[in-house]
């Protein structure tokens, strides 16, 4: 009979933290990372954090890792939606999309009385 073993979570961050440091400087390198590079990192972090404990210390890694905490919330979207965004950020850009959105459904305001009237010919025939 083969019973099942629990899956085990890391406690210890450290390679986490690193790669974690690393997806935050190609965030914000000025110069241009290559595709298979960033995908590396990303992969390997999504990894990492789908095998941490959850708790105090992943929290405050993702508290101060903005692009970390931006994957972590895409890899546990089904579970969790955006769980580490603000509320009222989030609230607020769903009332901005809503009002784009609604303006751009307006039927276009009747422009033909508001159009320049010519100019009579002052004088001449």
């Amino acid at each position: 009979m083969n019973a099942t073993q629990p899956h085990s979570r890391k406690t210890d961050l450290t390679v986490t933290h690193v790669l974690a440091e690393l997806l935050e400087r190609l965030e914000c390198s000025a110069v241009p990372v290559g595709a298979e590079q960033y995908r590396s990192v990303v992969q390997h972090l999504a990894t990492e954090l789908g095998d941490v404990e959850p708790g105090q210390a992943l929290a405050a890694l993702l508290d101060t890792h903005p692009a970390a905490a931006e994957l972590y919330e895409n890899v546990n979207y089904q579970y969790a939606g955006l769980c580490r965004s603000a509320l009222d950020a989030s609230l607020a850009a769903e009332r901005q999309a809503k009002e784009v959105l609604d303006r751009a459904m307006r039927p276009a305001p009747n422009r033909s009385n508001t159009l320049p009237k010519e100019d009579k010919p002052h004088g001449k025939s």
